[in-house]
């Protein structure tokens, strides 16, 4: 018996030490020892092996457009809606295809193997759409992509925007998109929520709407959502990502909306790099952090994924394709601080953000594809602690990205030569 790869000696999430044997894009077998040839052989020994890192929400359309034509200046949503009006006058094909394909390549080198992109479809040209679909294409063989149609100024507010987003999806975009909290009024926005719930239910595709992403604790699109969600039967394909107004509601009516998100079926996409920059700009103190309740979401059963949202675009500054700093900053505003909870927050930014986007072929098992990333850590909690070079990332059976571990070297008389910053931590505190 041979195979094409094997990762030899890592540490599972689960602490299990494996050899993992993988044949063309599939993995062929998880044993504590494989004693087989192989085309090649990566050692793992020591170091944390997960499967890939999946960000269900992302714009792509917009990526790396940081400083075009101008800055946020007062860093609030709005604004960075706003200067988007701006800048997509000025868009070309090609430089939507050539950032997009940029972003990828550093989603490839930090491990990140599956996106959702939301892509703006209030543009009559569509031109983001059409450069989207040419990269999902391209990078087929190594990162899934989702599309999701966007209709980002509003599916009634924007003029052509409804009649857009149904040409986007007979182009072959996979999900359908909304911003409801956008509308003009509220009752737009939940004429919006029904609308696209069934344009989706017609076709049988999934649901992502940006929903409630203000602080607004009267922004109740969610519960519409949820009860679509039941009237249509869509549980289990639809999610509402960021649901920022959560954390300026009263919490009597969010004791009667969680059971009900919960019920339907509707998994939650929180983005905290993003929320918690740009929500709060209207406050003093106190002042609110613009994140929805995730540890009260979990405890409901509620399916909850943390998002990129967005890297060096008219929203945000800053971002490197980490979702290990997705992952850090929600443990962080949410307050995770529990050996489990710290776990928890790993698995969101792997596994459980593969479920939120039907990715069933991902995942560290015999028969599910060959894809994988080795990081530079002893553990899931390790990973999320040091935010680690990936050492190697496996993508559909082949290697994709590599670097040599580093260690820092020291000249300090007495002390080691070299540190890594990795700390093991007592049984009993893990």
């Amino acid at each position: 018996m041979s195979f094409d790869l094997i990762v030899k000696g890592g540490t599972l999430p689960d602490g299990t030490v494996a050899d993992i044997g993988i044949r063309g894009e599939t993995i062929a077998a998880i044993e504590p020892r494989i004693d087989a040839e192989a085309g090649r052989i990566v050692d793992a020994t020591g170091n944390l092996v997960s499967q890939p890192f999946v960000d269900p929400h992302f714009h792509m359309d917009a990526t790396l457009s940081y400083g075009l034509p101008r800055i946020n200046a007062s860093g609030t949503l709005l604004e960075g809606i706003a200067l988007w009006g701006e800048l997509k006058p000025l868009l070309t094909h090609e430089a939507v295809k050539e950032r997009a394909l940029a972003y990828c390549d550093w989603a490839v080198s930090m491990g990140l193997l599956a996106i959702r992109t939301h892509v703006d479809t209030c543009d009559d040209r569509l031109l983001a759409v059409e450069a989207l679909l040419e990269v999902k294409k391209e990078i087929a063989p190594y990162i899934d992509l989702q599309l999701v149609a966007f209709p980002q100024d509003g599916l009634y507010r924007a003029p052509n925007a409804r009649e857009n987003t149904i040409r986007a999806l007979d182009m072959g975009v996979d999900i359908v998109g909304g911003i409801p909290h956008f509308e003009r009024t509220m009752e737009d926005g939940r004429r919006s929520v029904t609308e696209l719930c069934e344009i989706a239910a017609t076709r049988g595709l999934m649901v992502d709407l940006h929903c409630d992403e203000t602080d607004d604790p009267l922004s109740r699109h969610i519960e519409q959502l949820a009860y679509e969600t039941q009237r249509l039967g869509l549980a289990g394909r639809v999610a509402g990502s960021h649901l920022t107004s959560m954390h300026s509601m009263d919490n009597y009516y969010v004791s009667k909306l969680l059971p009900l998100i919960a019920e339907a079926g509707v998994s939650a996409i929180p983005n905290p790099l993003i929320n918690i920059m740009l929500q709060g700009r209207h406050d003093t103190y106190p002042k609110r952090r613009g994140m929805t309740r995730v540890p009260e979401m979990l405890k409901y059963g509620i399916r909850v994924g943390w998002g990129q949202d967005c890297v060096l675009d008219p929203w945000y500054s800053l971002g490197t394709a980490d979702m290990l700093d997705v992952a850090f900053m929600g443990l962080h505003v949410a307050q995770m601080s529990s050996p489990a909870d710290m776990r928890a927050c790993f698995d969101m930014v792997t596994r459980v953000n593969a479920e939120i986007m039907g990715l069933d072929h991902l995942g560290l098992a015999v028969g599910k594809t060959a894809s994988l990333v080795v990081l530079d850590a002893g553990n899931p909690i390790e990973a999320v602690r040091l935010r680690p070079d990936r050492l190697c990332v496996v993508a559909k059976g082949k290697v994709v990205a590599e670097r040599e571990k580093r260690d820092t070297a020291l000249s300090i008389r007495g002390r080691p030569a070299t540190i890594n910053r990795r700390h093991i931590v007592p049984p009993q505190a893990g």
